[in-house]
C-alpha cells in the first residue's frame, strides 16, 4: 500500500469538506502543535535527544534567505525518521554548545564518532559535547582540498616552465608526462 502523504487540500476534496479549513482546523487543534513542548523555541532550535547515536554528522546548511542552521544528524537513520539530533539556528559555536549541552550528558559520552567538515568551530562544537566521540574529517571537504592543492600545482608547473624554461603549452606537455594524462 501507498503510504505517501496527501494534502488537506486533497483530503478535503475527497471528503467535500473545504481543504484551507481543514488544514486551519489540523493546525490549531488536531495536530497537537500548540501543546508541543519545543513550540517556545522552535524558531532558534530544536533537539531530539531520542534520534542520538553512537555515529552523527555535523554540518552546516542554509535554509532560507541566507540564514544558516547547524544540523546534526544520527547515521544510522540514513536520511529518514529519526536522523534529526538537532537543528540551530546559526553557526557560532558558543550558542550551538548551549543547545547540545541540554542533551544528557551519559548520552553524549555514548557518542563514538562525529563527522564534520573542516571548520574549526565545527571541531570545537564536537569537542565539547561529545567528549568520547572521534572527530573524521568528510571526504567531500577532503576531496574538495585535494582537489585544489593539485589544481594550484598543476597550474604553477605549467606556467613555471618546469626545469625547460618553457612557458604556456610546452611546459604543460611536461606536466602532463610527469603528473599523468588524467591531471593535467
Amino acid at each position: 500500500m501507498d503510504s505517501s502523504p496527501i494534502s488537506c487540500k486533497t483530503l478535503g476534496h475527497f471528503f467535500g469538506v473545504d481543504g484551507k479549513r481543514l488544514e486551519e482546523q489540523y493546525a490549531s487543534h488536531l495536530s497537537g502543535f500548540t501543546d508541543w513542548d519545543q513550540l517556545e523555541h522552535a524558531e532558534n532550535w530544536l533537539v531530539f535527544p531520542e534520534n542520538l547515536g553512537e555515529y552523527l554528522s555535523i554540518d552546516e546548511t542554509s535554509l532560507s534567505q541566507g540564514e544558516l542552521y547547524t544540523v546534526l544528524t544520527n547515521k544510522a537513520a540514513k536520511g529518514k525518521k529519526g536522523a534529526l539530533v538537532a537543528i540551530i539556528k546559526g553557526t557560532e559555536s558558543e550558542s550551538v554548545i548551549k543547545v547540545l549541552s541540554q542533551i544528557k550528558v551519559g548520552l553524549r559520552r555514548k557518542v563514538k564518532e562525529v563527522t564534520l567538515d573542516l571548520a574549526p568551530t565545527m571541531s570545537r562544537i564536537v569537542k565539547r559535547c561529545f567528549p568520547n566521540a572521534e572527530l573524521v574529517s568528510d571526504r567531500f571537504h577532503v576531496q574538495q582540498l585535494a582537489t585544489e592543492g593539485v589544481q594550484e600545482i598543476r597550474i604553477r608547473y605549467r606556467w613555471g616552465g618546469h626545469r625547460t624554461g618553457k612557458q604556456g603549452n610546452g611546459a604543460g606537455q611536461d606536466c602532463k608526462k610527469t603528473l599523468g594524462a588524467g591531471i593535467a
